[in-house]
Formats: structure tokens, sequence, C-alpha cells
């Protein structure tokens, strides 16, 4: 329970991955609201620790290496990389450590710091027996949306009731207005996120090329990014069938500014998805097997649309229906996932045009 002077220093342990990241931020943007004499710390995962910088309200940020070291933890442990790792998270006595992922790895880097643990609680946990962590378990619906579940997490920890009236922000208003500054009002680009982890989260390729081809016939650049090889020869494919372009590999902090800056994007159900999400830049997000009333964007100008089969969402990473599956006119081909594939080039095209609030003056056939 949060007192009126505040309770000090509050350590947040959420690693991974980037969207549950993005999740996090109003939680903490209505916390720091709510407790301004609060300094919070978060713990985070090297690749991702540019997240919890951008936010105001964050004073340290203490990256881990925990995916990579845990592909070698006898050399991690030999020569003192875990050690040093420790002796900084410990460093800092902390009034409440919060962990706000809810798994036997967080749980048990929360364990690490100084502090009494908080955490969600058996029923609430993605992994339950990270509960037993805590000191403190507290109830979160599962059912709620991932951004209502941080807040509502945050406000029993630090004894607040979050105000679900009024949208807290993500918090990031004033780098969005230096990039703004720097740059000017962007470009013509649109940003097409086609990639993600799930396979059966992708929109078919087909799809991608003829909504590019439809972009460059309103004068817009199809722009995408990439971040594996098997994205970057994705890209490279779309981009030459649509005389688009493909964007260097970028760092986190690169691939937002082309966010900030796009005219609109259009993406699948990814981390830069909800990153965009926390910008102004209008945009539609596509859902099939995964849930947008849990996971779906909110906030800024982006819109999700869910596909409408009966079996979706599932929540499946590999698809199990017995739906058939959608045939591209062009080449004959099948476009899985059948949920995926029911999402048309020509919907999602007026969508964006309508959040882009351009006008849609001919239909592109």
């Amino acid at each position: 329970m949060v007192t009126d002077t505040g309770i000090g220093r509050v350590l947040l342990v959420k690693t991974s991955s980037l969207g549950d990241l993005v999740h996090l931020l109003p939680a903490l943007t209505e916390a720091a609201a709510e407790h301004p004499d609060l300094r919070f710390d978060w713990l985070v995962e090297e690749a991702f620790a540019e997240i919890p910088a951008w936010h105001p309200a964050v004073a340290t940020v203490i990256p881990v290496s925990f995916r990579r070291w845990r592909r070698e933890p006898v050399a991690v442990w030999r020569d003192g990389r875990w050690a040093r790792f420790v002796e900084r998270l410990r460093s800092h006595d902390y009034e409440l450590v919060i962990d706000a992922q809810g798994l036997l790895k967080s749980a048990f880097l929360a364990s690490r710091a100084r502090g009494r643990r908080a955490g969600p609680d058996f029923a609430s946990a993605r992994e339950p027996l990270a509960a037993l962590a805590y000191g403190r378990r507290l109830p979160v619906p599962p059912e709620l949306h991932a951004i209502t579940r941080m807040r509502c997490l945050l406000g029993s920890a630090l004894g607040h009731v979050p105000d679900f009236d009024h949208w807290p922000g993500y918090g990031l208003d004033a780098r969005l207005a230096s990039l703004r500054a720097e740059h000017g009002n962007g470009d013509d680009r649109v940003l097409l996120l086609h990639g993600t982890s799930w396979t059966n989260k992708h929109w078919p390729e087909p799809y991608w090329i003829d909504l590019a081809r439809r972009l460059r016939a309103r004068g817009l650049v199809p722009s995408l990014p990439w971040g594996s090889e098997a994205e970057r020869e994705r890209a490279e494919r779309i981009a030459t069938a649509a005389d688009g372009g493909v964007l260097p590999r970028s760092d986190l902090a690169s691939l937002f500014r082309a966010i900030v800056l796009a005219r609109g994007l259009v993406g699948v159900d990814s981390g830069l998805v909800h990153l965009a999400a926390a910008t102004d830049t209008p945009g539609v997000a596509l859902y099939g097997p995964t849930d947008p009333a849990r996971t779906g964007v909110v906030g800024g100008r982006i819109t999700s649309l869910a596909a409408e089969l009966g079996c979706a969402p599932c929540l499946r990473r590999v698809c199990r229906t017995g739906e058939p599956p959608v045939i591209d006119r062009d080449s004959g081909s099948a476009l899985e996932p059948p949920c995926m594939g029911g999402l048309a080039p020509a919907r999602v095209e007026r969508l964006l045009l309508e959040r882009m609030e351009m006008p849609r003056v001919a239909e592109v056939s």
C-alpha cells in the first residue's frame, strides 16, 4: 500500500517481448501520475532496453541477457557475468519489486533483487508456479485486455484504483514531438510490417504484393522492414513485385523513427504493430489466430481488423482448422491460414485510407 509520501524506489520486472513491454507503458504512465514521489527502475532484456528508457518515469534501466545466457549457463557462471548482473541488481534496496510478467524466469529474476515482491496470483500468472515467488499475490482477471491487466496489477500493487474512463497514454509524447520537430511531417512511405514470430499470424504474401501495388497506384511508397533472413527475402520479393522499398536492417530506435514519420502502416500482430500504437501514425493491424479483445492495438490512429472465420481467434501457433483455404485468383494457390486469407487487400486498403484520411478517388482493381 502506498503512503501519502510514496514508497520510494520500485523495480518493474518485464523483460520481453516487445509487445508486452509496450502494454506496460500506460500502466506506468498512470502509476507515475498517481504517485509522483515514486522512482521506477525497470529490469528488461538487453534487446529491448530502449523501450523503458523512452518513458520519462523510468529512472534506471537494468538490462539482462537472460535469453542469450541460457544458451551457455556454465560459461556465464564461470566468467562472472551472472555475478556482476546480480551485484548491480542488488545495489539498491527496493520498497517493492513488481513482476509484471508472471513467468518462472521473471519470478526468478525478481527474486534476485532486494525488496518485497508482488506479482499475479496463481490464477492470473501466465505460469502459475511463478506466484510462489511473491509475498503479495494479486488477482488480475485473465480475460481482460493486456493493457488493462497491467493497469490493474500496478494499481493493486501500489494502492491506487485505475481510472478506466481516462486513457493515460504511453508516455512517449515528448519523444514523438522531438522526432517530428527534427524530421518534419514525414514522407509518403507506408510501412508494411509483415514479420511475426508465429507462422499462423502471417498474412499471405500475394496479399502483401496486391496491397503494395494498390498503394503505389495512389502515389504512396510501400516500404518493408525486416529482422531475419527469411523476412529480408520476403520483403525483397514484395518490393520487387510492387516497385516498393526494402529498409536496411535497423535497431529499435531507427524502426521507431520510421514508424513515427511514415504516412501510414499495415501490419500483422507483432511487437512493431503494438509499438506503432504508441505513436499517432495511422494504420491497420491484422488479426487472425490472436484475439484483439485481449491483445489488440490501443490508442493512436491504428485500428484492429479481425478475421471473421468461425474458428478465429484460436490462439494457436499452428493452424488446425478444418475450414477450406482461400484460393488466390491469380495463382490458384491456397492462401494459408484460412482466417488471414479472409482479410482481402481491397478491404485492408479501404480501412487504411480511412485512417489516413485520404480520399479514395477511385477503387484500384
